[in-house]
Order: structure tokens, then sequence, then C-alpha cells
């Protein structure tokens, strides 16, 4: 059965509310997970970067400012946990610093590492300490570095991806999914998307993809980096659903021709 993950990443602007409406929003389409981006923006945010002014949905304000609003605090991450328990889906988080690691390993068991961490090494050896899953994504990365980081955190699922928001389609590889699979043949394989469009992500699931992540928005008009390259209500609903069809598609073992019940039914009808 292919996992999907349900990203709502930071497509919450800071709402626990909004947060909730795309739980929910996971959980009616089928999703198995649903996860968000934890950060410490004292840690993550450059130093060069702290003090430029942005404009934002609440007006001016320093970009430390900013991030801070939109982090959820240790109360509404255990809110947030306890909701989707609620609705009986898994809540968890792409981790980008020790601390948030810490944090987030008091409520679930799962994490991620996303594809600008999957150089700091000492991340990815607390959190493989820490959760009893854990994933890495490789965007943005060479293979060598991809290498070193499954080496050092022995991760039990690699994601392929691009990280360019959102990514053109001629530059996805989604090839190198088959090579990861011979690569590390005792890994689970997955994808996670930034294209526009469903049919690529389908791709992914027949070329052996077993975990799939997206984004996902309430409405991609809506303020914010990642609103544009995730997918509305509907196209979750519908991915959710091919994903599932391509799986029953290909159940059967490669090379067996099948004659079904149905089938035999038309060729009695159709042949003397």
């Amino acid at each position: 059965m292919v996992k999907i993950i349900a990203e709502i990443g930071i497509n919450h602007n800071g709402s626990i509310d909004l947060c909730k409406h795309m739980i929910d929003l996971a959980k009616i389409a089928g999703a198995d997970y649903v996860k968000i981006q934890k950060r410490t923006p004292d840690l993550c945010v450059p130093e060069h970067q702290k003090s430029v002014i942005r404009d934002t949905p609440w007006g001016k304000m320093t970009y430390i400012e900013y991030k801070h609003k939109v982090e959820f605090s240790e109360e509404q991450i255990k809110e947030l946990v306890d909701y989707s328990k609620s609705k009986g889906i898994e809540f968890f988080a792409s981790v980008w610093d020790i601390e948030s690691a810490k944090l987030m390993a008091k409520y679930t068991n799962i994490a991620k590492i996303a594809s600008a961490s999957i150089t700091d090494l000492e991340l990815c050896r607390v959190s493989r300490k820490l959760f009893d899953h854990l994933i890495i994504s490789t965007g943005m990365s060479t293979e060598e570095e991809i290498d070193t980081c499954i080496n050092v955190c022995n991760p039990d699922v690699i994601m392929h991806t691009n990280s360019t928001y959102p990514c053109p389609v001629e530059e996805l590889n989604l090839r190198y999914i088959e090579h990861l699979k011979r690569k590390w043949p005792d890994k689970e394989i997955g994808y996670s998307g930034h294209e526009f469009g469903l049919v690529t992500t389908f791709a992914a699931v027949a070329l052996g993809a077993s975990w799939v992540e997206r984004h996902i928005t309430l409405d991609r008009t809506m303020w914010g980096s990642d609103q544009s390259s995730s997918i509305e209500p509907s196209g979750l609903i519908k991915l959710v659903k091919g994903i599932r069809d391509i799986q029953k598609s290909m159940e059967y073992l490669p090379g067996n021709r099948i004659l079904f019940e149905k089938e035999n039914v038309k060729r009695q009808s159709l042949r003397k």
C-alpha cells in the first residue's frame, strides 16, 4: 500500500484553525499522514536575513518576526497531534533543527529531514535516535551528499524530489526512482512532488514509489511561498483515488496473463 503524505508545510500561515481545516481535508481525501514543517526561527534563519523587512499579511515586519509568527508553539503542536488522532490520521513534521526534533519526538514517532537539511549530519544523527521511522528527501543534493546522509542516519524512506517550486516536468527526473530502488533495495523509495498537475506523480507510483508526498492548500491564491505549487482539495481527492486505482491495476505479478471471469464471459460470446 502506497503511503500518502498530505504536506501542509507552512501553508497554514500560522493559523491553527486553517491547519485543522487542512487536516480535515487530508482525512476526507484518504491520505495516510498529514505533515507540517517545524523550525526554531532563531536557529534556522541566517543572520543576514533576520533583519530584512518583508511584506506579510500582517503588515511589514522583519523576516525573523515573520518566521516566529508562522511557527506553532509546543502547546499548539500537541493540540494538532491530538486533533489529528481524533480524526484518525497521523500528524508529524519535517524537523529543521535539533530543538524542533526534540520537541516533535514528544508527540510522534515519525519525522522527515527536508532536502535542505540532509547535509546537517548532526540533525540527521539525532533524529535517527529520536524517531522510530525516519524519512529523508533528496532535493538539491549530489549523489555523494545523499549517500553520506543515508550512511549516517540509515533512513527508512528515501524520497526522490526536485526542490524547485514549482518544478518543470522536464526536470523531474522520475527515472531516478528506479535508480534508488536498485541502489538501496532494503529501503522504501518515495516521491515528493512540487510540480503542477497530478499525472507525473501517478507516473512516480507506476515506477515504484511506495511513499508519495504533495503539498496541499485550500486555495492556491492564498498568501505564501508554497501555495502556488500545492494542490487544492479536489486535486488531493483525485490524487489519492488515482494512486489507489494504480495500485489495484498493478497488484498481479509481472508476466502473469490472467483470464478474468468477466473477460471469459466476453470470450464465450465473441469466439466460436
